[in-house]
């Protein structure tokens, strides 16, 4: 299972243009890969604004391979089947969201993940909205029409 961290949580919680994210995997050790600026300095992105991500282990296949992008809508519509970035126990985690009877759930599709129950939608930070597939111009797939 992987998770996403941010070394500085203001950054990451305003989506800003520049930030360091520490991704967690069980199979390796802790990596720091830095964001370079997406903006000139002094400028500010818009916290409504999509980002993208790269998908890291195997918590997410086979829908969602390591290497592949990922865009994350910060307003996108989170329902049942949505893919989802999450801030959960103070992580960010990348997972499908699910109904239950006893409320949501963060699912991996990787059945040797665990799920996690979550008490409403508040932890939903933004929804998937499109892959690709670094190097393949026409290996992209969307998910919201």
């Amino acid at each position: 299972m992987f998770r996403i961290k941010n070394t500085n949580p203001a950054q990451f919680d305003a989506f800003a243009p520049l930030a360091a994210i520490a991704v967690q995997h069980a199979m390796t050790a802790n990596r720091v890969i830095p964001i370079a600026p997406a903006v000139e300095a002094g400028e500010e992105c818009a916290g409504a604004e999509a980002f993208a991500l790269m998908v890291l282990g195997d918590s997410m296949a086979p829908e969602f391979r390591e290497g592949e992008v990922i865009i994350i809508e910060p307003e996108g519509l989170a329902t049942e089947g949505s893919y989802v970035l999450a801030q959960f126990d103070g992580e960010w985690i990348f997972r499908q969201l699910a109904r239950t009877d006893a409320g949501w759930e963060l699912r991996a599709l990787n059945p040797a993940y665990p799920a996690s129950l979550i008490p409403d939608l508040a932890c939903v930070k933004g929804v998937i909205i499109q892959k690709s597939r670094p190097g393949r111009r026409g290996e992209s797939k969307r998910y919201v029409d």
